[in-house]
């Protein structure tokens, strides 16, 4: 569900800095950032292990994501 600001809301988690750090070198290394590859794993988690009812939360949340990204002109530039 979105919030009502209409922006995606941040979710802070614990995570040891060296752990965090490492975990950045290696998604710039992979062309990527810590975002895109937290929501990738957090969707194949959900694809693989969800019922119907977290599999259809997952089609609401990808259909919020694409009318977001249409409303702005798609994905923000790398590094914004």
């Amino acid at each position: 569900m979105a919030e009502k600001s209409g922006r995606t809301p941040t979710r802070p988690i614990r995570v040891p800095i060296p752990l965090w750090d490492a975990y950045g070198r290696v998604c710039e290394r992979l062309g990527t950032d810590r975002t895109p590859d937290l929501l990738d794993h957090m969707r194949a988690r959900i694809r693989e292990y969800g019922n119907a009812d977290e599999l259809a939360m997952l089609e609401e949340a990808e259909q919020e994501l694409a009318e977001r990204r249409a409303r702005k002109g798609g994905r923000p530039p790398k590094g914004a």
